[in-house]
Protein backbone atom coordinates (compact mmCIF):
# COMPACT_ATOMS: atom_id res chain seq x y z
CA UNK A 1 0.00 0.00 0.00
CA UNK A 2 1.32 3.64 -0.91
CA UNK A 3 0.21 6.60 -0.16
CA UNK A 4 0.48 9.72 -1.77
CA UNK A 5 3.29 12.88 -0.18
CA UNK A 6 1.06 15.11 1.68
CA UNK A 7 -0.87 12.02 3.23
CA UNK A 8 2.91 11.04 4.58
CA UNK A 9 3.75 14.40 4.94
CA UNK A 10 0.40 14.39 7.37
CA UNK A 11 0.98 11.32 9.12
CA UNK A 12 4.58 12.54 9.86
CA UNK A 13 3.45 15.58 11.34
CA UNK A 14 0.90 14.24 13.22
CA UNK A 15 2.92 11.60 14.74
CA UNK A 16 5.11 15.05 15.83
CA UNK A 17 2.46 16.52 17.69
CA UNK A 18 1.36 12.76 19.43
CA UNK A 19 5.58 13.54 20.37
CA UNK A 20 5.06 16.60 21.72
CA UNK A 21 2.27 16.73 23.73
CA UNK A 22 3.95 13.49 25.79
CA UNK A 23 6.15 17.29 27.25
CA UNK A 24 3.00 19.61 27.71
CA UNK A 25 2.03 20.46 31.08
CA UNK A 26 3.49 17.40 32.35
CA UNK A 27 3.24 18.67 36.20
CA UNK A 28 -0.04 20.40 35.26
CA UNK A 29 -2.03 17.72 36.92
CA UNK A 30 -2.50 16.11 40.54
CA UNK A 31 0.58 13.72 41.06
CA UNK A 32 -2.23 11.57 42.56
CA UNK A 33 -1.75 8.33 45.16
CA UNK A 34 -0.02 5.56 42.26
CA UNK A 35 2.48 8.30 41.43
CA UNK A 36 3.22 9.50 45.05
CA UNK A 37 3.58 5.18 45.32
CA UNK A 38 5.78 4.85 43.05
CA UNK A 39 8.81 7.90 44.02
CA UNK A 40 8.37 6.28 47.96
CA UNK A 41 8.98 3.13 46.41
CA UNK A 42 11.93 3.96 44.45
CA UNK A 43 13.76 6.30 46.97
CA UNK A 44 13.70 3.42 49.18
CA UNK A 45 10.72 3.51 51.89
CA UNK A 46 8.23 1.93 53.31
CA UNK A 47 4.62 2.44 53.66
CA UNK A 48 4.76 0.88 57.11
CA UNK A 49 7.66 3.14 58.65
CA UNK A 50 6.33 6.14 57.18
CA UNK A 51 3.15 5.77 58.87
CA UNK A 52 4.98 5.13 62.01
CA UNK A 53 6.88 8.38 62.06
CA UNK A 54 3.59 10.30 60.69
CA UNK A 55 0.75 9.31 62.64
CA UNK A 56 1.65 9.81 66.40
CA UNK A 57 -0.72 12.81 67.71
CA UNK A 58 1.68 15.72 66.75
CA UNK A 59 1.39 18.45 64.07
CA UNK A 60 4.15 18.61 61.39
CA UNK A 61 3.76 21.02 58.28
CA UNK A 62 2.41 19.39 55.40
CA UNK A 63 5.82 20.39 53.63
CA UNK A 64 7.42 17.93 55.28
CA UNK A 65 5.95 14.53 53.56
CA UNK A 66 7.69 15.78 50.47
CA UNK A 67 11.04 14.32 52.19
CA UNK A 68 9.55 10.74 51.69
CA UNK A 69 9.07 11.52 48.18
CA UNK A 70 13.41 11.71 47.67
CA UNK A 71 16.07 9.31 48.19
CA UNK A 72 15.97 7.92 51.22
CA UNK A 73 19.89 8.42 53.32
CA UNK A 74 21.91 5.73 53.29
CA UNK A 75 19.32 3.61 51.38
CA UNK A 76 20.81 1.25 48.30
CA UNK A 77 18.38 -0.41 45.54
CA UNK A 78 18.12 -3.16 47.89
CA UNK A 79 15.76 -1.22 49.74
CA UNK A 80 13.28 -0.15 46.88
CA UNK A 81 13.32 -3.93 46.45
CA UNK A 82 12.84 -4.91 49.82
CA UNK A 83 9.84 -2.37 49.51
CA UNK A 84 7.78 -4.12 47.03
CA UNK A 85 8.58 -7.33 47.97
CA UNK A 86 6.98 -7.03 51.39
CA UNK A 87 4.24 -4.48 50.79
CA UNK A 88 3.78 -4.23 47.10
CA UNK A 89 4.54 -7.70 45.49
CA UNK A 90 2.23 -7.58 42.76
CA UNK A 91 4.63 -4.80 41.28
CA UNK A 92 8.07 -6.40 40.15
CA UNK A 93 10.74 -4.17 40.71
CA UNK A 94 11.73 -3.27 37.31
CA UNK A 95 10.16 0.14 35.97
CA UNK A 96 10.80 1.36 39.94
CA UNK A 97 14.64 0.43 39.80
CA UNK A 98 15.10 2.55 36.65
CA UNK A 99 13.06 5.36 38.91
CA UNK A 100 15.39 5.20 41.24
CA UNK A 101 18.61 5.44 39.38
CA UNK A 102 16.50 8.29 37.55
CA UNK A 103 15.59 10.04 40.71
CA UNK A 104 19.79 10.20 41.63
CA UNK A 105 20.56 11.77 38.57
CA UNK A 106 17.72 14.15 38.02
CA UNK A 107 15.86 14.50 41.01
CA UNK A 108 12.31 13.83 42.55
CA UNK A 109 10.43 16.50 41.64
CA UNK A 110 7.18 16.42 39.55
CA UNK A 111 8.54 17.57 36.28
CA UNK A 112 11.37 14.39 36.42
CA UNK A 113 9.17 12.02 37.74
CA UNK A 114 6.32 12.32 34.49
CA UNK A 115 9.56 13.01 32.44
CA UNK A 116 10.80 9.42 32.66
CA UNK A 117 7.73 7.55 31.51
CA UNK A 118 6.87 9.80 28.80
CA UNK A 119 10.60 9.29 27.42
CA UNK A 120 10.16 5.52 27.42
CA UNK A 121 6.61 5.95 25.77
CA UNK A 122 8.95 7.22 22.92
CA UNK A 123 10.45 3.90 22.32
CA UNK A 124 6.92 2.18 21.38
CA UNK A 125 6.80 3.96 18.28
CA UNK A 126 9.46 2.64 16.31
CA UNK A 127 8.67 -0.48 17.56
CA UNK A 128 5.17 0.16 16.74
CA UNK A 129 6.40 0.86 13.38
CA UNK A 130 8.81 -2.54 13.15
CA UNK A 131 5.65 -4.59 14.44
CA UNK A 132 3.23 -3.19 11.53
CA UNK A 133 6.00 -3.78 9.04
CA UNK A 134 6.73 -7.23 9.84
CA UNK A 135 2.71 -7.69 10.00
CA UNK A 136 1.96 -5.99 6.69
CA UNK A 137 4.78 -5.30 5.02
CA UNK A 138 3.73 -1.72 4.08
CA UNK A 139 5.43 1.42 4.89
CA UNK A 140 2.06 3.49 4.95
CA UNK A 141 0.24 1.05 7.28
CA UNK A 142 3.30 1.16 9.92
CA UNK A 143 2.89 4.95 9.76
CA UNK A 144 -0.54 5.14 9.96
CA UNK A 145 -0.03 2.72 13.36
CA UNK A 146 2.70 4.82 14.38
CA UNK A 147 0.50 8.24 14.21
CA UNK A 148 -2.57 6.24 15.66
CA UNK A 149 -0.32 5.03 18.59
CA UNK A 150 1.55 8.67 19.14
CA UNK A 151 -2.10 10.46 19.12
CA UNK A 152 -3.82 8.28 21.51
CA UNK A 153 -5.24 9.78 24.51
CA UNK A 154 -4.59 6.99 26.55
CA UNK A 155 -1.07 5.72 25.64
CA UNK A 156 -0.77 9.91 26.50
CA UNK A 157 -2.06 10.23 29.37
CA UNK A 158 -0.20 7.45 30.66
CA UNK A 159 2.90 8.29 28.98
CA UNK A 160 2.84 11.47 31.42
CA UNK A 161 2.04 8.88 34.52
CA UNK A 162 4.92 8.35 36.96
CA UNK A 163 3.93 4.64 36.66
CA UNK A 164 5.55 1.45 34.51
CA UNK A 165 2.75 1.34 32.30
CA UNK A 166 4.26 3.44 29.06
CA UNK A 167 7.16 0.76 29.98
CA UNK A 168 4.82 -2.19 29.69
CA UNK A 169 3.23 -0.67 26.46
CA UNK A 170 6.83 -0.78 24.64
CA UNK A 171 7.55 -4.04 25.90
CA UNK A 172 4.08 -5.60 24.63
CA UNK A 173 4.51 -4.63 21.29
CA UNK A 174 8.56 -5.16 21.56
CA UNK A 175 7.69 -9.08 22.33
CA UNK A 176 4.87 -9.38 19.52
CA UNK A 177 7.67 -8.11 16.75
CA UNK A 178 10.33 -10.37 18.58
CA UNK A 179 7.87 -13.10 18.15
CA UNK A 180 7.27 -12.62 14.62
CA UNK A 181 10.92 -12.27 13.56
CA UNK A 182 11.80 -15.70 15.33
CA UNK A 183 8.32 -17.63 13.58
CA UNK A 184 9.59 -15.62 10.45
CA UNK A 185 13.00 -17.50 11.23
CA UNK A 186 11.45 -20.65 11.15
CA UNK A 187 9.60 -20.27 7.76
CA UNK A 188 13.35 -19.71 6.68
CA UNK A 189 14.37 -22.90 7.82
CA UNK A 190 12.64 -24.38 5.02
CA UNK A 191 16.40 -23.66 2.97
CA UNK A 192 17.72 -26.03 5.64
CA UNK A 193 20.57 -23.23 6.11
CA UNK A 194 22.84 -23.26 8.69
CA UNK A 195 22.81 -20.12 8.87
CA UNK A 196 19.29 -19.31 9.14
CA UNK A 197 18.91 -21.69 11.77
CA UNK A 198 21.29 -19.79 14.02
CA UNK A 199 19.56 -16.37 13.42
CA UNK A 200 16.45 -18.10 14.54
CA UNK A 201 18.09 -19.65 17.93
CA UNK A 202 19.05 -16.01 18.46
CA UNK A 203 15.33 -14.54 17.51
CA UNK A 204 14.05 -16.85 20.12
CA UNK A 205 16.47 -16.00 22.42
CA UNK A 206 15.74 -11.99 22.05
CA UNK A 207 11.83 -13.07 22.46
CA UNK A 208 12.57 -15.17 26.16
CA UNK A 209 14.32 -11.93 27.18
CA UNK A 210 11.33 -9.63 26.03
CA UNK A 211 9.03 -12.26 28.00
CA UNK A 212 11.45 -11.73 30.85
CA UNK A 213 11.45 -8.10 31.30
CA UNK A 214 7.77 -7.84 30.60
CA UNK A 215 6.74 -10.01 33.65
CA UNK A 216 9.64 -7.88 35.19
CA UNK A 217 7.49 -4.88 34.21
CA UNK A 218 4.10 -5.79 35.44
CA UNK A 219 2.52 -9.20 35.99
CA UNK A 220 -0.24 -8.15 33.85
CA UNK A 221 1.96 -9.04 30.72
CA UNK A 222 1.20 -12.39 31.12
CA UNK A 223 -1.52 -12.07 29.47
CA UNK A 224 -0.03 -11.01 26.54
CA UNK A 225 2.10 -14.25 26.78
CA UNK A 226 -1.13 -15.75 26.95
CA UNK A 227 -2.50 -14.56 23.61
CA UNK A 228 0.50 -15.62 21.85
CA UNK A 229 0.60 -18.78 23.23
CA UNK A 230 -2.97 -19.16 21.50
CA UNK A 231 -1.73 -17.36 18.99
CA UNK A 232 1.58 -20.08 18.14
CA UNK A 233 -1.02 -22.76 18.84
CA UNK A 234 -3.82 -22.13 16.41
CA UNK A 235 -1.48 -21.27 13.93
CA UNK A 236 0.64 -24.26 13.91
CA UNK A 237 -2.38 -26.20 14.03
CA UNK A 238 -3.60 -24.66 11.22
CA UNK A 239 -0.36 -25.19 8.91
CA UNK A 240 -0.12 -29.49 10.03
CA UNK A 241 -3.78 -29.46 8.23
CA UNK A 242 -3.37 -28.09 4.95
CA UNK A 243 -4.32 -29.61 1.82
CA UNK A 244 -2.37 -32.00 0.10
CA UNK A 245 0.30 -30.13 -2.18
CA UNK A 246 0.09 -26.61 -0.60
CA UNK A 247 3.14 -24.94 0.35
CA UNK A 248 3.77 -25.38 4.25
CA UNK A 249 4.43 -22.24 5.97
CA UNK A 250 6.88 -24.06 8.38
CA UNK A 251 9.08 -26.91 7.40
CA UNK A 252 8.41 -28.19 11.14
CA UNK A 253 5.50 -27.23 12.74
CA UNK A 254 6.59 -29.44 15.95
CA UNK A 255 10.06 -27.57 16.08
CA UNK A 256 8.30 -24.05 16.11
CA UNK A 257 5.72 -25.33 19.34
CA UNK A 258 9.06 -26.71 21.27
CA UNK A 259 10.91 -23.50 20.42
CA UNK A 260 8.18 -21.24 21.48
CA UNK A 261 7.31 -23.27 24.51
CA UNK A 262 11.60 -23.28 25.49
CA UNK A 263 11.52 -19.36 24.99
CA UNK A 264 8.50 -18.98 27.30
CA UNK A 265 10.17 -21.67 30.38
CA UNK A 266 13.08 -19.39 29.75
CA UNK A 267 11.40 -15.98 30.14
CA UNK A 268 9.72 -17.67 33.45
CA UNK A 269 12.75 -19.03 34.93
CA UNK A 270 14.97 -15.72 34.27
CA UNK A 271 11.01 -14.01 36.26
CA UNK A 272 12.01 -17.09 38.95
CA UNK A 273 13.01 -14.78 41.60
CA UNK A 274 10.29 -12.54 42.10
CA UNK A 275 7.77 -15.13 41.18
CA UNK A 276 8.94 -16.42 44.50
CA UNK A 277 8.65 -13.22 46.26
CA UNK A 278 5.23 -13.22 44.68
CA UNK A 279 3.99 -16.91 45.83
CA UNK A 280 5.68 -16.07 49.22
CA UNK A 281 3.62 -12.64 50.05
CA UNK A 282 0.91 -13.69 47.88
CA UNK A 283 -1.89 -13.08 50.92
CA UNK A 284 -0.29 -9.00 50.69
CA UNK A 285 -0.43 -8.94 47.38
CA UNK A 286 -3.92 -10.36 47.71
CA UNK A 287 -5.21 -7.99 49.73
CA UNK A 288 -3.74 -5.15 48.59
CA UNK A 289 -5.59 -5.45 45.06
CA UNK A 290 -9.44 -6.65 47.05
CA UNK A 291 -10.85 -3.66 45.70
CA UNK A 292 -10.94 -5.49 42.15
CA UNK A 293 -13.23 -8.40 43.69
CA UNK A 294 -15.82 -5.81 43.94
CA UNK A 295 -18.61 -7.11 41.59
CA UNK A 296 -20.31 -3.72 40.57
CA UNK A 297 -22.75 -5.54 38.00
CA UNK A 298 -22.86 -6.00 34.12
CA UNK A 299 -24.22 -2.44 33.40
CA UNK A 300 -20.88 -0.79 34.98
CA UNK A 301 -18.97 -3.39 33.02
CA UNK A 302 -19.37 -2.98 30.04
CA UNK A 303 -19.48 1.05 30.18
CA UNK A 304 -16.04 0.52 31.52
CA UNK A 305 -14.90 -1.76 28.67
CA UNK A 306 -16.41 0.66 26.08
CA UNK A 307 -14.72 3.86 27.64
CA UNK A 308 -11.28 1.97 27.95
CA UNK A 309 -10.93 0.46 24.60
CA UNK A 310 -12.33 3.74 22.33
CA UNK A 311 -10.09 6.04 25.04
CA UNK A 312 -7.28 4.95 22.18
CA UNK A 313 -8.78 7.58 20.18
CA UNK A 314 -11.65 9.47 22.06
CA UNK A 315 -11.55 10.82 25.78
CA UNK A 316 -13.88 13.56 26.23
CA UNK A 317 -15.62 12.57 29.52
CA UNK A 318 -19.42 14.43 30.11
CA UNK A 319 -19.94 12.46 33.14
CA UNK A 320 -20.23 8.59 33.80
CA UNK A 321 -23.63 8.40 34.11
CA UNK A 322 -24.43 10.97 30.82
CA UNK A 323 -25.62 8.95 27.98
CA UNK A 324 -24.05 12.08 26.21
CA UNK A 325 -20.64 10.42 27.10
CA UNK A 326 -21.42 7.16 25.39
CA UNK A 327 -23.42 8.38 22.36
CA UNK A 328 -19.91 9.95 21.68
CA UNK A 329 -17.54 7.18 21.72
CA UNK A 330 -20.21 5.43 19.44
CA UNK A 331 -18.27 5.96 16.13
CA UNK A 332 -14.97 4.73 17.85
CA UNK A 333 -16.76 1.48 18.63
CA UNK A 334 -17.88 1.34 15.12
CA UNK A 335 -14.50 2.07 13.37
CA UNK A 336 -12.96 -0.53 16.14
CA UNK A 337 -15.82 -3.37 14.98
CA UNK A 338 -15.65 -2.33 10.62
CA UNK A 339 -11.73 -2.11 11.12
CA UNK A 340 -11.12 -5.88 12.90
CA UNK A 341 -14.43 -7.28 10.54
CA UNK A 342 -11.81 -6.25 7.30
CA UNK A 343 -8.76 -7.44 8.96
CA UNK A 344 -9.83 -10.97 9.04
CA UNK A 345 -11.60 -10.96 5.98
CA UNK A 346 -8.76 -9.23 4.17
CA UNK A 347 -5.89 -10.40 5.28
CA UNK A 348 -3.73 -13.78 5.53
CA UNK A 349 -4.57 -16.49 8.49
CA UNK A 350 -1.31 -15.39 10.81
CA UNK A 351 -1.84 -11.71 10.22
CA UNK A 352 -5.04 -11.34 11.29
CA UNK A 353 -4.88 -14.53 13.77
CA UNK A 354 -2.37 -12.28 15.76
CA UNK A 355 -4.01 -9.46 15.84
CA UNK A 356 -7.38 -10.84 17.14
CA UNK A 357 -5.53 -13.01 19.56
CA UNK A 358 -3.69 -10.07 20.59
CA UNK A 359 -6.90 -8.46 21.46
CA UNK A 360 -9.37 -11.12 22.56
CA UNK A 361 -7.14 -13.53 24.77
CA UNK A 362 -6.10 -10.68 27.32
CA UNK A 363 -9.78 -9.28 27.86
CA UNK A 364 -11.56 -12.69 27.61
CA UNK A 365 -8.95 -13.71 30.53
CA UNK A 366 -9.40 -10.84 32.50
CA UNK A 367 -13.74 -10.35 31.54
CA UNK A 368 -14.64 -13.69 31.92
CA UNK A 369 -14.33 -14.40 35.66
CA UNK A 370 -15.59 -10.85 36.53
CA UNK A 371 -18.77 -12.20 34.78
CA UNK A 372 -18.79 -15.24 36.37
CA UNK A 373 -17.66 -14.86 39.92
CA UNK A 374 -17.92 -11.28 39.99
CA UNK A 375 -14.91 -8.35 40.00
CA UNK A 376 -14.01 -5.61 38.56
CA UNK A 377 -10.61 -6.45 36.85
CA UNK A 378 -11.95 -5.97 33.39
CA UNK A 379 -12.90 -2.47 33.73
CA UNK A 380 -9.55 -1.15 34.87
CA UNK A 381 -8.60 0.07 31.93
CA UNK A 382 -4.58 0.32 32.87
CA UNK A 383 -5.15 -3.68 33.25
CA UNK A 384 -5.94 -3.63 29.20
CA UNK A 385 -2.27 -3.00 28.06
CA UNK A 386 -2.10 -5.82 25.86
CA UNK A 387 -5.25 -5.55 24.46
CA UNK A 388 -4.32 -2.26 23.08
CA UNK A 389 -1.73 -2.39 20.35
CA UNK A 390 -3.57 -4.92 18.52
CA UNK A 391 -6.65 -2.59 18.01
CA UNK A 392 -4.72 -0.04 16.94
CA UNK A 393 -2.86 -1.85 14.21
CA UNK A 394 -6.39 -2.84 12.66
CA UNK A 395 -7.68 0.29 12.40
CA UNK A 396 -4.68 1.24 10.89
CA UNK A 397 -4.40 -1.57 8.12
CA UNK A 398 -8.84 -0.36 7.90
CA UNK A 399 -7.38 3.52 7.17
CA UNK A 400 -4.91 2.39 5.02
CA UNK A 401 -6.78 0.00 3.20
CA UNK A 402 -9.10 3.03 1.80
CA UNK A 403 -6.33 5.54 1.23
CA UNK A 404 -4.20 2.99 -1.31
CA UNK A 405 -7.41 2.91 -3.22
CA UNK A 406 -7.67 6.15 -3.39
CA UNK A 407 -4.85 6.38 -4.73
CA UNK A 408 -4.69 4.05 -7.19
CA UNK A 409 -8.45 4.49 -8.08
CA UNK A 410 -9.46 0.95 -8.07
CA UNK A 411 -13.13 1.50 -8.36
CA UNK A 412 -15.34 -0.76 -11.19
CA UNK A 413 -17.26 1.15 -13.00
CA UNK A 414 -20.34 -0.31 -12.22
CA UNK A 415 -20.04 0.55 -8.64
CA UNK A 416 -18.48 3.29 -9.10
CA UNK A 417 -20.55 5.51 -7.26
CA UNK A 418 -20.64 3.47 -4.06
CA UNK A 419 -16.88 2.80 -4.22
CA UNK A 420 -16.87 6.88 -3.83
CA UNK A 421 -19.22 6.80 -0.86
CA UNK A 422 -17.08 4.10 0.54
CA UNK A 423 -14.01 6.24 -0.17
CA UNK A 424 -15.79 9.27 1.37
CA UNK A 425 -16.30 6.95 4.59
CA UNK A 426 -13.02 6.05 5.48
CA UNK A 427 -11.63 9.51 4.55
CA UNK A 428 -14.79 10.82 6.95
CA UNK A 429 -13.29 8.61 9.63
CA UNK A 430 -9.86 9.23 9.34
CA UNK A 431 -10.71 12.80 9.73
CA UNK A 432 -12.99 12.53 12.77
CA UNK A 433 -10.40 10.38 14.38
CA UNK A 434 -8.09 12.96 13.99
CA UNK A 435 -10.10 15.78 15.41
CA UNK A 436 -11.45 13.56 18.10
CA UNK A 437 -7.88 12.32 19.38
CA UNK A 438 -6.90 16.40 18.97
CA UNK A 439 -9.54 17.90 21.11
CA UNK A 440 -8.60 15.25 23.76
CA UNK A 441 -5.46 15.69 23.91
CA UNK A 442 -5.86 19.37 23.93
CA UNK A 443 -8.45 19.08 26.51
CA UNK A 444 -6.35 16.72 29.16
CA UNK A 445 -3.31 18.63 28.68
CA UNK A 446 -5.10 21.86 30.28
CA UNK A 447 -6.79 19.83 33.35
CA UNK A 448 -6.09 19.56 36.49
CA UNK A 449 -7.50 15.72 36.94
CA UNK A 450 -8.35 13.46 34.81
CA UNK A 451 -10.32 9.86 34.97
CA UNK A 452 -7.17 7.90 35.81
CA UNK A 453 -6.36 9.58 38.71
CA UNK A 454 -8.97 7.49 41.12
CA UNK A 455 -8.56 8.31 44.85
CA UNK A 456 -6.39 11.82 43.88
CA UNK A 457 -9.24 13.24 41.60
CA UNK A 458 -10.73 15.69 43.51
CA UNK A 459 -7.34 16.62 45.51
CA UNK A 460 -6.94 19.74 43.73
CA UNK A 461 -10.52 21.11 44.41
CA UNK A 462 -9.85 19.67 48.12
CA UNK A 463 -6.48 21.81 47.86
CA UNK A 464 -8.64 24.73 47.02
CA UNK A 465 -11.50 24.53 50.04
CA UNK A 466 -7.94 24.41 52.41
CA UNK A 467 -5.89 27.34 50.83
CA UNK A 468 -9.67 29.44 50.93
CA UNK A 469 -10.11 28.66 54.92
CA UNK A 470 -8.48 31.16 57.16
CA UNK A 471 -5.84 29.54 59.41
CA UNK A 472 -6.28 26.41 58.66
CA UNK A 473 -5.27 22.72 60.00
CA UNK A 474 -5.63 19.48 58.53
CA UNK A 475 -6.88 16.95 60.51
CA UNK A 476 -6.41 13.23 59.84
CA UNK A 477 -5.31 9.58 60.11
CA UNK A 478 -4.87 6.22 58.40
CA UNK A 479 -8.45 6.02 57.16
CA UNK A 480 -10.16 3.16 56.95
CA UNK A 481 -8.82 2.03 53.45
CA UNK A 482 -4.78 2.89 54.65
CA UNK A 483 -4.98 5.42 51.66
CA UNK A 484 -4.47 8.57 53.61
CA UNK A 485 -0.53 8.65 53.17
CA UNK A 486 -0.70 8.60 50.09
CA UNK A 487 -3.07 11.30 48.95
CA UNK A 488 -1.81 13.41 52.16
CA UNK A 489 1.55 13.55 50.19
CA UNK A 490 -0.34 14.27 47.05
CA UNK A 491 -2.16 17.22 48.86
CA UNK A 492 1.68 18.08 49.86
CA UNK A 493 2.10 19.29 46.06
CA UNK A 494 -1.15 21.66 46.46
CA UNK A 495 -0.82 23.31 49.19
CA UNK A 496 1.80 25.84 50.72
CA UNK A 497 4.57 23.70 52.91
CA UNK A 498 3.75 25.52 56.25
CA UNK A 499 0.15 24.57 56.53
CA UNK A 500 -0.05 22.34 59.47
CA UNK A 501 -1.36 18.59 59.54
CA UNK A 502 -1.84 17.12 62.75
CA UNK A 503 -2.02 13.42 62.33
CA UNK A 504 -3.75 10.97 65.06
CA UNK A 505 -2.59 7.45 65.85
CA UNK A 506 -5.12 4.62 66.06
CA UNK A 507 -6.29 5.88 69.24
CA UNK A 508 -9.22 8.68 68.59
CA UNK A 509 -9.50 9.03 71.99
CA UNK A 510 -6.56 11.96 71.61
CA UNK A 511 -9.08 14.34 70.18
CA UNK A 512 -11.10 14.46 73.54
CA UNK A 513 -7.87 15.85 75.11
CA UNK A 514 -7.42 19.49 76.43
CA UNK A 515 -4.27 18.66 74.38
CA UNK A 516 -6.13 18.06 70.78
CA UNK A 517 -8.33 20.79 71.69
CA UNK A 518 -5.74 23.22 72.32
CA UNK A 519 -3.83 22.67 68.83
CA UNK A 520 -6.91 23.13 67.09
CA UNK A 521 -8.24 26.28 68.98
CA UNK A 522 -8.12 29.56 66.42
CA UNK A 523 -7.36 27.62 63.83
CA UNK A 524 -9.99 26.21 60.67
CA UNK A 525 -9.69 22.61 61.28
CA UNK A 526 -10.60 20.69 58.60
CA UNK A 527 -10.71 16.69 59.17
CA UNK A 528 -9.53 15.10 55.56
CA UNK A 529 -11.11 11.61 54.89
CA UNK A 530 -11.14 10.58 58.89
CA UNK A 531 -11.55 6.85 59.76
CA UNK A 532 -14.96 6.05 60.56
CA UNK A 533 -13.77 6.21 64.24
CA UNK A 534 -12.58 9.46 64.33
CA UNK A 535 -15.44 10.88 62.67
CA UNK A 536 -17.45 9.36 65.20
CA UNK A 537 -15.47 10.91 67.76
CA UNK A 538 -14.89 13.98 66.38
CA UNK A 539 -18.60 13.95 66.23
CA UNK A 540 -19.87 13.10 69.58
CA UNK A 541 -16.82 16.12 70.90
CA UNK A 542 -17.57 19.03 68.84
CA UNK A 543 -20.74 18.17 67.59
CA UNK A 544 -22.08 18.35 64.10
CA UNK A 545 -19.19 19.01 61.44
CA UNK A 546 -20.66 20.47 57.63
CA UNK A 547 -19.11 18.99 54.96
CA UNK A 548 -17.29 21.09 52.94
CA UNK A 549 -17.11 19.26 49.22
CA UNK A 550 -20.07 17.22 48.07
CA UNK A 551 -17.78 14.54 46.53
CA UNK A 552 -14.86 14.32 49.01
CA UNK A 553 -14.59 13.54 52.67
CA UNK A 554 -14.16 16.91 53.94
CA UNK A 555 -15.48 17.86 57.07
CA UNK A 556 -15.31 21.59 59.14
CA UNK A 557 -14.52 21.07 62.84
CA UNK A 558 -16.01 23.35 64.87
CA UNK A 559 -15.10 25.23 67.69
CA UNK A 560 -17.58 24.47 70.31
CA UNK A 561 -18.40 26.60 73.36
CA UNK A 562 -19.89 23.80 74.89
CA UNK A 563 -17.31 21.28 74.79
CA UNK A 564 -14.86 24.36 76.32
CA UNK A 565 -17.22 24.06 79.39
CA UNK A 566 -16.51 20.66 79.36
CA UNK A 567 -12.91 20.89 79.38
CA UNK A 568 -13.34 23.09 82.18
CA UNK A 569 -14.97 20.90 84.11
CA UNK A 570 -12.03 18.33 83.71
CA UNK A 571 -9.38 20.85 84.65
Amino acid sequence: MRFPTWLKVTLVVLLLIGVVFRFVNLNHKVYWHDEVYTSMRAAGYTRGEIDQALFQNHVIPIGELQKFQQIKPASTLADTVHSLAVEDPQHPPLYFAIARFWMQGFGSSLTPSRLLPALISLLALPLMYALAWELFTSHGVALLATALLALSPFDVLFAQTARQYSLLTVMVIASQWLLLRALRGAVKERRSREADCQRGALAWGWYALSVALGLYTQPFFGLTVMGQAVYVGVDVLAETRRSIGQQPRYAHPGRVCRRFCLAIAAGVMLFAPWLAVLLTNRQRALATTDWSQISPGIDYLVKLWVLSFTSLFFDLDVGFNNPLTFLLRVPALLLIGISLYTLCHRCDRSTWLLIVTSILVPFLVLALPDLIIGGKRSAVSRYLVSCYPGIQLAVAYFLATGFSRWRHNTLDSQFRSLGLVKLWLWNSSFVLLVLGSLASLTVSAASYTWWNKDLSYFNRETAQVIRNASAPIVISDIGDDFTNTGDLISLSYLLDKSVPLLLSDRDVNWVKTADFDARIRGATAIAFRPSQPLRKTLDQTYGYMPRLHPAERLWQVPQNSQRDGKLREES
